[in-house]
Parts: structure tokens; C-alpha cells; sequence
């Protein structure tokens, strides 16, 4: 791939998550209509209104490229190139006024996310990862933090009850007794946070690939590591139990962890 293509994707998706938080921003703490999805998931104006302007870009600016997103239908899925958007990671938070929601945009090459966003509209604050260059937060680089061992991490970890079943919420368990401090809430905000080097490990279970894609670059630019519960690469194919950390020896523990 061309780094003159690499620029242009990216400048794209910078584009939509100036977009998108615009919109957003304008929603956050009003009186609109929150509706809930099959999954009993919420989902409001915002989160469609968002979605559908970053779709109208990308249709204009690489009408080949495909689209994944929370709540619209796929287009072209076969793509080589791939856009994956979550309007707002943490609906709960945003409808409850917590201004720890975020948007996450991803673009995947052949499978495999090479640019990733994670964007928080209300706090101003921007994280940028693109395969190959280090991660960006509002402009500046981030590193992630040395950690050599679970009885020194901190863990994040959205709510205790994503764990479904008793397999999971027992590997979970296993970890969270291993650590130093473990932490509840935050969405895409921890996976951040890792990266910038306040937090050492994330570790969930149930997502779906708009919500982890854009995770990938930003926590791999700034030193870090992101993948399934058995050390495999996060792709559209995977299972939705995901862990992040800043250090691999963290994060070879806590797999070890996970694994019993």
C-alpha cells in the first residue's frame, strides 16, 4: 500500500470523527427518544444521524469501499478496504449523560484494521492509530506503561455482567483475583486509557467488530497489544472476547489466566 493512500484513508477518518462528534456533541444531554434494539441494547437519534454521515462520506470520497456499522445495513462487505464505524460505543453512558461514550472508526485492508479512531466528543479528546506510525492523542504521542506482572496491573473492564456464561465470567474471575486494582465502566475510554499508559489491561467478552477494529491501531501505535482470549489477531471473524495491554508480559499472564 502506498503511504500517499494511507494518507488520504486517514485523512478521511479524521474527517468523519470530526463529523460525528459534531453531531453527537449536539445530542449529548438533551431530552431525545431512546429506543431499545432486539438485544434490549438502546439506541437514539444520534447514534443513526452519526452513522449516516459518515456513510454519506465515505460513499463520496471511495465509493468502493465497503461499510460496516452498528446501525445501518453492511455494504460490500468483500471489499478490499472496509470501513467499520460505531457511532457511539457506550449508548448507556451517552444517554445517562456520562460523557465517557465514544465513536470508534476503523478501516480494514484485506481483513485486517489499519487505521483505527477512537474519538470522544464531549471530552475533546482524540486517539489516532495507523499501522506502521505511532499513536496519536489530540496530536501528540502516546506510549503505553510498563507492567511486568498482574499483581502490579490495573484492569478495566466495561460492566462485570458482559460475562454470559459461566466459562467466561470464571476465566474473568481468575484474572481480576490475579490483579492490583480492578476497574468497572468506560467503554472504549479504557482501551485509551491503556494506551496512553493510566490503565494496563482491558479485558471483555461479547463484542462485536465495531467495537474492537478501531481498538487494534491505536493500542498496537502506541506499544501495546490487543487480541482474542487465545492470543489470536483480532479480525471480523472473531469471537468477541477480547484483552488489551500495554505490556506483553501483562498481557502473556493474563491469557495464561483466562486459559486456567
Amino acid at each position: 500500500m502506498k503511504q500517499a493512500d494511507l494518507d488520504r484513508f486517514a485523512d478521511l477518518a479524521e474527517r468523519l470523527a470530526d463529523e460525528s462528534g459534531a453531531i453527537v456533541r449536539r445530542y449529548f444531554r438533551t431530552a431525545i427518544t431512546v429506543e431499545d434494539k432486539a438485544d434490549a441494547s438502546p439506541v437514539t437519534i444520534a447514534d443513526r444521524e452519526s452513522e449516516a454521515a459518515m456513510r454519506e462520506l465515505i460513499e463520496a470520497a471511495f465509493p468502493n469501499h465497503g461499510i460496516i456499522g452498528e446501525e445501518l445495513a453492511p455494504t460490500r462487505t468483500d471489499a478490499d478496504y472496509v470501513w467499520v464505524l460505531d457511532p457511539i460505543d457506550g449508548t448507556k453512558s451517552f444517554v445517562t449523560g456520562k460523557p465517557l461514550y465514544g465513536t470508534l472508526i476503523a478501516l480494514l485492508h484485506k481483513g485486517q484494521p489499519i487505521i483505527g479512531i477512537i474519538n470522544h466528543p464531549s471530552l475533546q479528546e482524540r486517539w489516532v492509530g495507523i499501522r506502521g506510525r505511532p499513536t496519536l492523542f489530540n496530536g501528540k504521542p502516546v506510549t503505553t506503561r510498563a507492567c511486568e506482572s498482574l499483581a502490579k496491573a490495573v484492569v478495566y473492564t466495561t460492566s462485570p455482567y458482559m460475562f454470559e456464561n459461566a466459562h467466561d465470567r470464571e476465566a474473568y474471575e481468575r484474572v481480576r483475583k490475579a490483579v492490583k486494582l480492578t476497574l468497572f465502566g468506560g467503554d472504549c475510554f479504557a482501551y485509551a486509557l491503556v494506551a496512553s499508559g493510566w490503565a494496563d489491561l482491558v479485558v471483555e467478552s461479547g463484542l462485536k467488530v465495531f467495537d474492537f477494529c478501531a481498538l487494534v491501531p491505536v493500542l498496537e501505535g502506541a506499544g501495546g497489544i490487543v487480541t482474542d482470549w487465545q492470543n489470536r489477531p483480532l479480525s471480523l471473524h472473531s469471537d468477541g472476547r477480547v484483552i488489551a495491554a500495554g505490556d506483553r508480559r501483562s498481557h502473556a499472564a493474563a491469557l495464561a489466566c483466562l486459559a486456567g
